[in-house]
């Protein structure tokens, strides 16, 4: 367990932001951290949608399952967290 910086692009955030995470943190874990940033606060929730994380200008999903320390990033990566039918 170590703490990693990841560089957030939240779906519909008009703001980048770093946020820590966790080497033991799986892909949902990590869209909740990033979500904490951004939802309630320039975003609007979608109840209905689940949150998937992808590497930033990419169309592959990471696992939700996945762990940061199995993802293969480097410090201060840019993710984007967006919004997906469940």
């Amino acid at each position: 367990m170590a703490a990693f910086p990841i560089s957030s692009n939240f779906e519909g955030d008009f703001v980048m932001q770093l946020i820590p995470v966790d080497t033991e943190d799986t892909m949902d874990q990590v869209a909740e951290k990033c979500a904490y940033h951004s939802i309630g606060r320039r975003v609007v929730a979608q109840p209905d949608k689940v949150l998937r994380v992808r590497m930033h200008q990419t169309n592959e999903n990471y696992p939700r399952d996945m762990k940061v320390s199995e993802a293969g990033w480097r410090p201060t990566e840019t993710l984007d967290i967006i919004f997906a039918d469940s």
